[in-house]
């Protein structure tokens, strides 16, 4: 991502790529920009990942299917959206070998459609890179036959996880498969309606096929844990449920009416043994069960490794979510005029440091958000081909990492939206109540992201999980703390950084992002300190894990995943603005947005450093921590 121009590019190429913005409201502001917008752009993005994105926005500017219309009922929303999903699948934007290739255009194609409608970029994402992700790194050569099936959109695939009683909790869920050695099939059974499948996008009118999870047992009932099966849900020519199935719509919904959530029963179906996703595990025809991995903790996190590739969408998703609302409200903060000197023009509201306050950081945000969910996309390629060539240890620590960075960067992410989209609606003030504006839709369909695939303030439990483990670990004698991506090696100095002193004189100083980052490495290392410290007090105190895991959530444990999670994104955006070959005319406006983004995120945590100041003062008042 973001590369440089490719070779023999010129000006005559950018202006054909990038036409100037037709004169208008906007040319005055627009015109005082202090870098050259195109060479940020082509920074940014790179020329191939521009000249890609133009293709799909003309073509769907250009076709009569996705013109913009009045709202439609829920029924005929979900019908366009079906059919704008095979159009583009007909439009082939990313054959097989690209995305293989050029994994970076999967997320290009996610953001287009993103852009464009999020119902759209859902049901497509939902059946290509989930269930179609999840069939082929979790299954073997046996499942690829589904494959061409899937990329011409023959068979609609969802992914059926969550159900009706059970979210989170996943190795709860109650949806058995018995592996039946006569037939050499597995029977998938909803033991009562709390066992539904529920939620499951795609699933209410659409989908042919699902990746079920499920409890699995051989005979004699030996259970083996949760395992993906894949099953047929309705017959592809007729769309009516197979025999056993019971499918439908779980209704409307606050936003995304355009996909179509669904919940299922499956009374006694049978399918054959050959449709159980076997990386992580097989059964053989005579009903012997064979690990791949000897660690059933190991395995389950395995099988649920698609559940990264979803949040990592999630986050370009609704970082895109992000950009369009922070665009509408600039452009209209730009031109909208209000006040002024005596005797004077009315000046643009974007011009008074309240507005710039309320917006601007949210555009900082645009920027370390989209560069962090697009590094960490590539960090779960490398993850995807790595277990594709079964190179388990690697790959079981990378996963590690990358479902903790997941997990709390969908929560940080769509929470960012979230407010980011409401104060761009209040920013501009009546006009911004309008429907047109497309602001409240924007947070609508945003608003689920802070839901699915895992409850945000759940999900953050996961990433202060995975810290405590290597803190216990290392204490325990367990050697350095250190991962693939690096995320946390800087927790291996952490008494050194706690002994650190705040040594910044002038507000000046702080314009440099490395300095808010200091500060947050001391900050996650204060807050996995006191989070252990608090987690074995509540043991001592005669607590069981889960009682004194719940104990530690809302003063600790939450806020070290946060601020973890905002170190990671301030740490990959200042990394990235400071490097060499940043163009000299973009230094600047780079540089600023880094420093921007660190600050704002970290003055959330003041609090915090404020209490902390008190803990770590030492008589006489030396010695103070960052802030």
């Amino acid at each position: 991502m973001a590369s440089t121009r490719e070779e023999g590019s010129d000006e005559l190429r950018d202006v054909a790529l990038l036409p100037e913005p037709p004169r208008g409201p906007l040319w005055a502001a627009r015109a005082r920009a202090s870098f050259p917008w195109r060479e940020l752009a082509l920074f940014w993005e790179g020329n191939d990942t521009l000249r890609f994105k133009k293709t799909v926005f003309s073509a769907l500017e250009n076709d009569p299917l996705f013109a913009p219309g009045a709202a439609p009922s829920v029924e005929k929303y979900q019908e366009v959206t079906f059919l704008r999903c095979k159009r583009v699948f007909e439009y082939d934007f990313l054959p097989l070998e690209d995305a293989l290739q050029r994994p970076e255009r999967v997320m290009s194609l996610i953001q287009c459609l993103s852009a464009y409608d999020l119902s759209l970029a859902a049901t497509f994402s939902l059946h290509l890179l989930t269930f179609g992700s999840m069939i082929y790194t979790s299954g073997s050569e046996r499942h690829l036959k589904y494959i061409p099936e899937i990329l011409s959109a023959e068979i609609f695939g969802c992914f059926a996880l969550t159900e009706l009683s059970h979210g989170s909790n996943t190795k709860a869920i109650r949806t058995t498969a018995h592996y039946d050695p006569a037939t050499e099939e597995f029977i998938i059974h909803s033991p009562d309606f709390e066992a539904a499948k529920f939620w499951v996008g795609n699933m209410s009118k659409l989908a042919t096929h699902a990746v079920v999870f499920a409890q699995l047992y051989t005979p004699a009932d030996q259970g083996h844990g949760i395992h993906a099966f894949v099953v047929q849900i309705r017959d592809p020519k007729t769309l009516l449920p197979m025999p056993g199935v019971t499918v439908g719509d779980v209704g409307r919904k606050l936003g995304q009416n355009g996909l179509g959530n669904g919940f299922a029963m499956f009374h006694q179906v049978r399918i054959p043994r050959q449709d159980l996703l076997n990386r992580m595990g097989d059964v053989t025809p005579e009903g012997t069960y064979v690990a791949n991995f000897k660690d059933v903790r190991q395995r389950f996190g395995q099988s649920l490794g698609s559940l990264s590739s979803g949040r990592v969408f999630i986050m370009a998703m609704t970082t895109v979510n992000l950009k369009l609302a922070v665009s509408i409200a600039l452009r209209f903060s730009a031109t909208r005029r209000q006040f002024g000197p005596a005797g004077g023009e009315e000046v643009p509201v974007l011009e008074y440091q309240m507005q710039q306050c309320r917006l601007l950081p949210y555009l900082a945000a645009t920027w370390a958000l989209d560069h962090f969910s697009r590094s960490l996309f590539l960090a779960l390629q490398e993850l995807q081909q790595g277990l594709l060539r079964n190179d388990w240890n690697r790959q079981a620590e990378l996963g590690r990492e990358i479902h903790a960075l997941s997990s709390a960067g969908k929560s940080l992410a769509s929470w960012t939206a979230q407010r980011g989209i409401q104060e761009c609606r209040e920013a501009c003030g009546g006009h911004g109540y309008l429907a047109v504006n497309r602001l409240g839709s924007l947070r609508d369909d945003n608003d689920p992201n802070c839901t699915y695939e895992g409850d945000n303030n759940v999900l953050l439990q996961q990433t202060s999980n995975y810290l405590l483990g290597l803190w216990a670990r290392r204490r325990q004698g367990g050697g350095r703390i250190e991962s693939p991506l690096k995320t946390v090696d800087f927790l291996d100095a952490c008494a050194d950084t706690l002994g650190q002193r705040f040594a910044v004189c002038s507000p000046e100083d702080c314009l440099d992002s490395s300095v808010a980052l200091a500060a947050y490495e001391w900050l996650v290392c204060y807050l996995l300190q006191e989070s252990h410290q608090k987690f074995n007090q509540e043991k001592q105190s005669g607590n069981s894990d889960f009682e004194a895991r719940n104990n530690c959530q809302v003063y600790y444990c939450r806020s070290l995943a946060l601020a973890f999670l905002e170190l990671a994104v301030v740490r990959r955006f200042h990394e990235f603005s400071h490097q060499p070959r940043v163009p000299p005319p973009l230094q600047a406006v780079l540089r600023r947005l880094s420093a921007l983004y660190a600050l704002w995120s970290l003055n959330q945590h003041t609090a915090l450093l404020y209490r902390a100041e008190g803990r770590f003062r030492r008589p006489g008042g030396r010695d103070r921590p960052p802030r």
